[in-house]
């Protein structure tokens, strides 16, 4: 995920913006604020906010990383048994996980952990063949005391990609007392504006260093005096990359072949309503490249997308250019 926060203004005052960015969820997690007005929270008030934030980040992070020994998806994924008690927070991302699987038309797949594993070279017992949808089915159960899932023996669950958009929508809700508040998860942003508020992001080129293929110059639209909301996010296949066996793999996985996706997509940016529905779009358009992705995000008609191809071509969605700086 390569999105990134740049410079902001706003349209009348100068905004008094507080950031605070620490590591987590391997990269870099960060909760930006703006107080414009004499009875908004104030400066201290605003940093103890986002350390907090970040704070509660932390603990559902902790508790969704497969990469935590301790946590509920690592002690799913080590559990023998079809049936596994799970978490509340571990369920809710799940819940969002079949929706997102049918947002992308079965694109967007937390069963592929193994198929993950092997393109890293490090795929262990129980990798079995990722490629027989068969293999990987699973639902929930819930009682009034506890919520179940249901899965085949052995089979493990990768949530790293629908957590981070899901974790940035969640601590974004918790920010309701600022003008403007941007919850930035490793890529997968959350943001919201009130009216006439306005942030920019920019949107990094995988292919020079600290240069950008667009900026995003987004504003909080007046309907009604109601506030905005935006995700922003991006799916690449030059983040995560591995050789070996003479070739090189990267980590978005086709669960129609259960491979790397072959796209001629380098690079999918998606803005659209949330964090977690931008990042399931823009890598369901990676996946599924230039022409089919191009289709499926009309479908959903989201705020804009940005897409970068193998031959270098720099793919827009028509309602991008509202928002372009």
């Amino acid at each position: 995920m390569t999105a990134m926060l740049m410079a902001d203004t706003s349209s009348d005052v100068e905004p008094d913006t507080l950031s605070v960015v620490t590591n987590m969820m391997g990269g870099t997690v960060g909760v930006h604020l703006r107080a414009t007005a004499d009875d908004q929270p104030s400066t201290s008030q605003a940093g103890e906010t986002a350390r907090s934030t970040l704070r509660r980040l932390q603990r559902w992070a902790d508790r969704l990383s497969r990469f935590v020994g301790s946590s509920d998806i690592a002690r799913l994924n080590d559990s023998p048994d079809e049936r596994v008690p799970i978490s509340a927070t571990l369920a809710a991302v799940l819940d969002w996980a079949r929706q997102a699987e049918s947002l992308s038309d079965g694109v967007v797949d937390v069963t592929l952990l193994d198929a993950r594993l092997r393109a890293e070279g490090a795929a262990g017992p129980g990798s079995g063949n990722p490629s027989d949808p068969g293999d990987r089915s699973w639902s929930m159960d819930r009682t009034s005391r506890a919520t179940f899932i249901r899965r085949t023996p052995g089979l493990r669950l990768d949530i790293d990609g629908v957590a981070k958009g899901w974790l940035a929508d969640r601590a974004l809700a918790r920010l309701g007392a600022y003008p403007a508040a941007v919850v930035d998860a490793d890529g997968d942003v959350a943001i919201r504006l009130d009216p006439g508020q306005r942030w920019r992001f920019g949107v990094a080129d995988p292919r020079t260093m600290g240069t950008d293929l667009a900026e995003l110059d987004l504003t909080g639209r007046d309907e009604g005096g109601r506030r905005t909301g935006f995700g922003l996010a991006t799916s690449g296949t030059t983040v995560h990359r591995w050789a070996h066996d003479g070739r090189t793999d990267h980590h978005l996985i086709d669960p129609r072949t259960g491979r790397p996706a072959h796209t001629d997509v380098v690079q999918a940016t998606v803005l659209a309503r949330t964090a977690r529905e931008a990042e399931a779009l823009a890598k369901t358009a990676l996946i599924l490249g230039s022409v089919a992705g191009l289709e499926r995000l009309a479908q959903h008609d989201v705020d804009g997308a940005i897409l970068l191809t193998e031959t270098g071509r720099v793919l827009l969605t028509p309602a991008t250019a509202r928002w372009l700086a």
